[in-house]
C-alpha cells in the first residue's frame, strides 16, 4: 500500500517551498498513474496530488479486492493489484528515495486552487499547503474528489474543526503494529455497516495483542450488514468470541472536550439513547465523490464533468487537460482503458503545445535508445 510519507495537515503551509515542475496531476488513480508514465516518457516532470491517502482512485477506495477482467493484456487483477502495477510502470518518474518516500506524489491532500500565472503557466495550491509552478495540468479525478462520508452529529461533521480523534482512515499498519501507538489499550469505536468498517474491525483485532485496543466496538444501525460474506463471517465470529462488541443505533450526540470525543449518544432500536466512552472514533463509511473546488477554475462543465476536445482532451482553459471519468465528449464511454488511451493522448499534445520549435517524433519503447534512457534501462 502507497502512503505518503508528510502527514495531511502536519506541515506548516508557509515553510513549505514553491515546487517548480512541468506538469501536475490531479488525481492518483490508475488513469493518474499512467498520465505520470506518458509525461514521463515524453521528458516531461510531474507531480502527482490524490485527497485519498493511498494510491489507486476509485479502484482501491471502493472495490480493492474485486476482479477486474478488461484490462489488456492482463486476463484478471484486483483494482490493488491495478494500481500497485501501474506505480511499478510510473516509478521512473515517481522514484522513492531510501525511507521509501515519493516526493512527487503528494497523498492525503486536495487541490484548492488552479489559477493561470503571467507567464502562460499555472500556480496549482492545496487545502495543506503545497504550491506548485507548472506549465500544464491534467485532471485526472474520475467522479471527483473522493471525500469520507461523516456522522451527521453536530460537532464531527464540520470539516474545518474536526475533533483530533476522529479518523477516517486506518493508521498506517507500522503504526497498528507499534505498541506505543495512540490506539494500544483505548477504547475504539468503527461507525459503519459496509466493507469498510468491517475491514478495519478485522485489521484492529489482528495486531500485536500488547498493541490492541481495550475495547472494540462496531457502531451500525442495525444487525445487517452491507459487506462481503467471508467479511462479515469473520466479524461475527469475533463478536462471538468477545472480542469486538457490536452497538445499533444511530449517533444522535457527541461529548467533545478539549477538541476531542469522549462519547457518542446512540438512539438504539429501543428508542432508548446510551453513551458509548470512546478514546477513538474510526468512521468507516463509504467514500462520496465531489467535484469541490474544481467547479470553480472557469472551465466549461457539462453534467458535472470537464467537456475537453476530443483530439487533445484539452479543456476550455488552454494548458488544462482532463482525462478519464472526470471529461465528457462526443462518443465518450467511461472505462480504464478509454482513460489509457485519452492520458496518452493527452501528454502528446502537451509535449506538442509545450514545446513547439522541437519537432514531434514518435517513438517506440521498444527500440527508442532515448525512452530507454527515461527509463532507466541503460
Amino acid at each position: 500500500m502507497e502512503r505518503q510519507n508528510r502527514q495531511a495537515g502536519s506541515a506548516d503551509p508557509l515553510s513549505l517551498p514553491v515546487i517548480d515542475t512541468d506538469t501536475v496531476v490531479i488525481g492518483a488513480g490508475p488513469v493518474g498513474l499512467f498520465q505520470a508514465f506518458q509525461l514521463g516518457l515524453l521528458g516531461l516532470s510531474t507531480h502527482v496530488i490524490d485527497v485519498l491517502p493511498e494510491i489507486g482512485g476509485q479502484c482501491v477506495a471502493l472495490y480493492p479486492d474485486k476482479p477486474i477482467y478488461d484490462i489488456p493484456g492482463v486476463p484478471l487483477c484486483t483494482g490493488r493489484e491495478l494500481a500497485q502495477q501501474l506505480l511499478a510502470q510510473a516509478r521512473p518518474f515517481l522514484p522513492a528515495d531510501d525511507s521509501g518516500r515519493i516526493n512527487n506524489l503528494h497523498l492525503s491532500d486536495q487541490v484548492a486552487s488552479v489559477s493561470q500565472r503571467a507567464d502562460g503557466g499555472f500556480a496549482v495550491a492545496t487545502v495543506h499547503g503545497l504550491n506548485v509552478r507548472c506549465k500544464a495540468v491534467f485532471i485526472a479525478a474520475g467522479a471527483g474528489a473522493f471525500v469520507p462520508r461523516t456522522l451527521n452529529v453536530p460537532g464531527l461533521n464540520d470539516a474545518t474543526h474536526v475533533p483530533s480523534n476522529v479518523h477516517h482512515y486506518l493508521p498506517a499498519p507500522h503504526a497498528l503494529d507499534n505498541t506505543t501507538a495512540s490506539w494500544a489499550n483505548q477504547a475504539v469505536i468503527v461507525a459503519g455497516g459496509g466493507d469498510e468498517a468491517l475491514s478495519a474491525i478485522i485489521a484492529l483485532d489482528q495486531v500485536p495483542t500488547d498493541a490492541r485496543p481495550a475495547l472494540l466496538t462496531l457502531l451500525h444501525r442495525r444487525d445487517q450488514f452491507q459487506a462481503e460474506p467471508a467479511l462479515e463471517a469473520q466479524v461475527r465470529e469475533l463478536m462471538a468470541q468477545g472480542r469486538v462488541q457490536l452497538a445499533l443505533g444511530m449517533p444522535s450526540g457527541a461529548s467533545l472536550e478539549n477538541g476531542r470525543v469522549t462519547a457518542l449518544q446512540v438512539l438504539g432500536p429501543d428508542e432508548q439513547t446510551r453513551t458509548l466512552p470512546l478514546d477513538q472514533l474510526l468512521i468507516r463509511q463509504g467514500l462520496s465523490p465531489k467535484l469541490g473546488p474544481l467547479t470553480g477554475w472557469g472551465m466549461t462543465l457539462e453534467r458535472k464533468q470537464v467537456s475537453v476536445s476530443p483530439d487533445t482532451f484539452e479543456s476550455s482553459i488552454p494548458g488544462i487537460y482532463a482525462v478519464g471519468d472526470i471529461n465528457t465528449y462526443p462518443g465518450k464511454i467511461r472505462l480504464l482503458v478509454c482513460g489509457f488511451h485519452e492520458a496518452t493522448l493527452a501528454a502528446h499534445a502537451a509535449a506538442a503545445a509545450l514545446r513547439p520549435d522541437q519537432p514531434q517524433h514518435l517513438q517506440y519503447t521498444t527500440t527508442s535508445a532515448l525512452l530507454h534512457q527515461r527509463l532507466g534501462l541503460i
